[in-house]
């Protein structure tokens, strides 16, 4: 596997499942310093991490203070960098947005680590589809910790 220096994880609006993976990654130890950002695919001006999103974070002990979504943008492309999005239509609209980045580094997030389902969004739903999306996420990021750990 190649080798990253930056992960990017990428949602629609980067307040909701974007920001929890970012989160909980965080809370993982890596054999290599790597930093960790969230962005949207659609971000018309700054907003919070959904409320929802943050008590779910804070109910499984993460901290998520001055979180304001951002708009992706063709500087957080790079040859180190990793962008996990949510959904294959997502991957899909960065690939058709910016031709010129490598395929390889936009991944499905759930693909990239071998689940099957991709990461259901909870946005409107009850505090309970916040914390399926969580542990849902949780597992996703665990496995992509170990795999990247293992690359070490």
């Amino acid at each position: 596997m190649k080798q990253y220096d930056k992960i990017i994880f990428v949602g629609e609006s980067g307040t909701t499942r974007s920001a929890m993976a970012e989160a909980i990654f965080k809370e993982y130890r890596l054999k290599r310093p790597m930093e960790a950002a969230c962005r949207a695919l659609v971000a018309l001006f700054p907003e919070p991490i959904n409320q929802k999103v943050e008590a779910v974070l804070i109910s499984n002990g993460i901290s998520v203070e001055h979180h304001m979504s951002v708009q992706l943008s063709r500087e957080d492309f790079s040859e180190d960098t990793l962008l996990l999005v949510m959904e294959e239509t997502q991957r899909d609209k960065i690939l058709e947005e910016y031709p010129d980045v490598n395929p390889e580094d936009v991944q499905v997030l759930t693909a990239f680590v071998g689940d099957e389902l991709e990461i259901i969004d909870p946005y409107g739903g009850p505090l309970q589809a916040y914390g399926v999306c969580y542990e849902t996420l949780n597992k996703s990021i665990k496995k992509l910790v170990d795999k990247l750990n293992e690359g070490e």
